[in-house]
Order: structure tokens, then C-alpha cells, then sequence
């Protein structure tokens, strides 16, 4: 994918988590470079307020290889999980409050409903409530993610790393419908959650590009929309 397409999805994508209710102030979305170890990373703003112009080029590092302004001191969420996994090409960090409540009660997320199987059980939980902001505990966010593609930061946020930014945008949306619903069950009695028997025949069902595709055809166009009216 062109670098040009990278950058108009993560700005897409910054829009369309705060359109969303699923970041206000802060949050991040990033890009990794295809076949490098450097990524496309929004500078420390609101998502609302990413632009191409603003997007800084940083390295699993930490160093700083382009763009004027300044990363957001989480960066190392996304410079260690890159450098852990050659195959995520997006990370989304976003403080979404019904998974921060999840987390909260001790809880990960349990797939009770069709878009919520694309997790299976796999969602891992980071205990400490500490702000990732050093190499060391972005090691430890990596490490703790392993190969599975979401997490809760309890107390904190979430993180989604995914084959793309369109992807990661899209199932972060669904963790934090997954957990609103969850809760909601939660709340009103016993929940049937999903048996792995269950999740075994709904999984591809609801896991395809094509779903996701669609569903950021949807976000998007509202972003565009929105912007067309303004």
C-alpha cells in the first residue's frame, strides 16, 4: 500500500474513533511502514485534529525520523508490538469506557453476540495501571498481546493490532460494542456466552475482509459527510 493511502486511513480512522464516542482528547492509530520497522504515528493531538500534513514517521526504537510536531508519550505501545510482530501493519490505542469498565470488574471480553465472535476468547488482559510510556513496559504490553490481535489495559484502554488500519479501526469499534453488550447482560441477569462450539460456527462468519470492509464503508462515509457539512 502507497504511503500517501496509509496516511488517509489513519486520519480517517482518528476521525472516525472520535465520531464514534471511542476517543475524545487522547488516543492513537498508527501504520507501519510495509517491509520496514518505522510507522506512521499521529502527532500528541486529538485524534479529531490529525491531518496528513501532522503525521510523524517514528522507528520500533523510539527515535523520531520525520514530522515537526511531538508523539504521544504511549508511542512505545506501538514501536514494541511492532517490533515483537512482523505481521501487524496497525495498532489502535483508544480509552474506550465501556471495555475500561470491563476491565475494571475483572473481566475480558466474552463473546455473546455475532460481531463480538471475532474475538473468541482471545482478548488478554494487561493488569498494571501504569500509562505506557518507557520501552520496558512496552515490551511488557507486547509480550502480554502475544499473538493475539486485542487487549484490555486495565483501568486504562484498549489495544487492537490488526493487518491494517481500516481493520484495526473497525474491531476496535467491536470491542468496545462487544463490552457494552456484555455489560448490559451482565447488568440484567446471567448471559449466554458463546460456547466454543458456537464460536467455532459463527467465527467465519462474521471474521471476512468483507465484513469489515463493509463496515468501514459505513464509518467512512459518515466521516466524509460530516466533513462535507461542516
Amino acid at each position: 500500500m502507497e504511503i500517501e493511502q496509509l496516511k488517509n486511513d489513519i486520519v480517517t480512522a482518528s476521525h472516525i474513533l472520535h465520531q464514534q464516542g471511542i476517543a475524545a482528547a487522547f488516543g492513537h492509530v498508527s501504520a507501519r511502514i510495509p517491509g520496514t520497522d518505522t510507522f506512521i504515528f499521529p502527532p500528541r493531538l486529538s485524534p479529531v485534529l490529525v491531518r496528513k500534513d501532522n503525521l510523524l514517521t517514528l522507528d520500533v526504537e523510539g527515535n523520531q525520523l520525520a514530522g515537526n510536531g511531538r508523539p504521544d508519550t504511549e508511542f512505545w505501545i506501538h514501536a514494541r508490538i511492532y517490533k515483537a510482530r512482523a505481521d501487524v501493519q496497525s495498532v489502535c490505542h483508544v480509552h474506550p469506557p465501556s471495555c475500561v469498565v470491563l476491565g475494571s470488574l475483572g473481566e475480558t471480553i466474552r463473546p455473546l453476540h455475532a460481531s463480538g465472535a471475532v474475538f473468541k476468547n482471545d482478548v488478554q488482559v494487561f493488569d498494571s495501571i501504569t500509562l505506557i510510556r518507557t520501552r520496558e513496559l512496552g515490551d511488557q504490553v507486547a509480550q502480554t498481546l502475544g499473538k493475539h490481535s486485542a487487549m484490555l489495559l486495565r483501568g486504562h484502554g484498549v489495544n487492537v493490532a490488526d493487518r491494517d488500519v481500516r481493520r484495526a479501526c473497525i474491531v476496535t469499534l467491536w470491542m468496545e460494542e462487544a463490552a457494552n453488550y456484555q455489560l448490559r447482560a451482565m447488568a440484567a441477569g446471567k448471559p449466554r456466552f458463546f460456547t466454543p462450539e458456537e464460536l467455532a460456527i459463527i467465527y467465519p462468519q462474521v471474521s471476512g475482509e468483507e465484513v469489515s470492509n463493509r463496515a468501514w464503508e459505513y464509518f467512512s462515509s459518515r466521516v466524509e459527510s460530516s466533513a462535507r457539512s461542516t
